[in-house]
């Protein structure tokens, strides 16, 4: 039996007919069953692993800090409180990100139409 919340994390994510069959006969997911059950954002052929991997991080990289690990946060607390709570969360803290330094300028840089310059 998994611990650590296995069973309730993985029964939301894809639901209770999969996750019984993957807790109690240890089934295993191919890489595409996990894209189709929502444990994969994307599938791959193995040779374009890297390339794809090394694409998203960089990608990543030219998004403000800040707001990636504020974003990241809030993705991970969602189901962790009241749709009502979420949402007040998330706008508290899209208020403190548009009042910081890298929210200022991303606003210039909408308003210049230039690409913005993240710090942090």
């Amino acid at each position: 039996m998994p611990g650590a919340g296995g069973t309730q994390r993985l029964t939301r994510a894809v639901g209770k007919a999969i996750a019984t069959e993957m807790v109690l006969l240890g089934r295993e997911l191919s890489g595409r069953d996990a894209e189709a059950h929502g444990l994969a954002n994307r599938c791959v052929p193995s040779e374009r692993v890297l390339p794809v991997a090394i694409e998203l991080g960089r990608a990543l990289a030219r998004q403000a800090p800040g707001a990636v690990r504020t974003a990241k946060r809030a993705i991970a607390q969602a189901f962790e409180q009241s749709l009502h709570g979420a949402l007040l969360e998330e706008r508290r803290a899209f208020l403190a990100l548009l009042a910081s330094e890298n929210g200022r300028e991303g606003v210039a840089a909408f308003l210049e139409k230039r690409k913005p310059v993240w710090r942090g």
